[in-house]
């Protein structure tokens, strides 16, 4: 099998479940990570104890198993997901989890003077947040959710582990019936590297332009 038609075989199978993956994973991700992140510093006790709960859990175990548990555990007791469902879930779970401490970590950074300011213009606290706090926090979160970003793209490769026909599942097909290990894994890398460029790129542009006008 040649070196094309092997290149050929990864895009058509397996680029757009890799995709579909990773861009539902990372706006989970995203969306459950803010969520946590503000909840970890709420005013309310049993909102810091859930969110810590699962900070904990998702932080602290194998996003391999987190994958199993949910695919072949939960219909035991009658959850079902299918494949896709169950790898964007246990991805955006996973790396939601990680993100709730770089928000967390960045809006604690923000100098105590701005919120400060904030309650001497009789601001709300939804309103310091809002308008004043996260501003500036998202601007220190950008480099370590961009890191983030690329890790979860990486991580896709596991959901071939639960059947899904991504990269990593249709390298590991077209391996077994060609036995060109070399060649598959090869284009398997250059694959990753020229979905995971762009995105790397485009964080640091994200970067650059909310920090301009900024000290």
């Amino acid at each position: 099998m040649s070196t094309y038609e092997i290149f050929a075989s990864l895009i058509k199978v397996g680029m757009k479940v890799t995709v579909e993956v990773t861009i539902f994973s990372a706006v989970l991700a995203l969306a459950l990570g803010f969520i946590s992140g503000l909840a970890r510093m709420s005013k309310y006790k049993i909102i810091r104890v859930i969110s810590s709960v699962y900070i904990e859990i998702f932080r602290g175990t194998s996003l391999l198993v987190q994958l199993f548990w949910i695919y072949f555990a939960l219909p035991i007791v009658g959850i079902r997901f299918s494949a896709v469902s169950t790898g964007v879930l246990a991805i955006g779970l996973n790396y939601g989890a990680y993100c709730s401490e770089i928000v967390r970590s960045a809006i604690q950074a923000v100098p105590s003077g701005q919120t400060e300011a904030c309650i001497a213009l009789n601001m709300t606290r939804a309103q310091r947040m809002r308008r004043v706090i996260i501003p500036q926090a998202f601007v220190m979160m950008i480099p370590n959710l961009g890191n983030q970003l690329i890790e979860l793209l990486k991580s896709t490769s596991l959901v071939s582990m639960i059947t899904l026909t991504d990269l990593t599942y249709q390298a590991n097909i077209l391996n077994a019936t060609t036995f060109e290990t070399t060649k598959v894994y090869s284009m398997l890398l250059i694959i990753y590297f020229l979905i995971g460029l762009p995105l790397s790129k485009g964080m640091k542009l994200l970067e650059q332009k909310v920090s301009e006008g900024r000290v």
